[in-house]
């Protein structure tokens, strides 16, 4: 039956192909949606600061080259906002926060909406009130990233900050 092994050799590759051809579109710049971290905490990854009392902490991060996230303050209510929070039970408390103004930014698909959103880097603002001690606290970021063509889940990022309070 030597038809049946050359239609099974076939079939095996006719999937490889397939396999391969979809490996290559994850890697195609294109596509940059499939790649990488959309959103990098940058720094500081230790602060020192006055036990007790509100201290401005200023928090740096990235978007991916391509890529976008809303604002703390999106246009539309059924848009995810940027959002950054500690966890009770840090050492650590979050006694205000600030987010930078968002950019203007018009999809080619619907030129009609504009949105409020993030690219290249930007800084979020957080007065944080810690106490006496270290405390490793594993903050949170809350977004959702974007190309110009489709949207990723949303997701939370750590924001890992080896807080000291004196």
């Amino acid at each position: 039956m030597p038809w049946i092994r050359a239609g099974i050799h076939i079939a095996a590759v006719f999937l490889g192909s397939a396999a391969l051809l979809a490996w290559g579109q994850a890697d195609d710049p294109a596509r940059s949606i499939l790649k990488g971290a959309a959103v990098e905490y940058l720094y500081p990854e230790q602060v020192t600061v006055a036990a007790g009392k509100a201290n401005l902490v200023v928090l740096h991060f990235r978007v991916a080259p391509g890529m976008h996230i809303n604002s703390h303050t999106p246009k539309d209510e059924f848009l995810i906002p940027t959002v950054f929070s500690i966890p009770e039970g840090a050492g650590v408390r979050l006694a205000d926060v600030s987010y930078p103004v968002g950019t203007e930014f018009i999809l080619p698909l619907d030129p009609g909406n504009k949105l409020s959103v993030y690219t290249g880097e930007f800084a979020i603002q957080a007065r944080i009130v810690a106490e006496p001690g270290n405390h490793l606290v594993e903050a949170k970021l809350r977004f959702q990233a974007c190309d110009k063509n489709e949207c990723l889940p949303p997701k939370t990022i750590p924001v890992a900050i080896d807080v000291i309070g004196k």
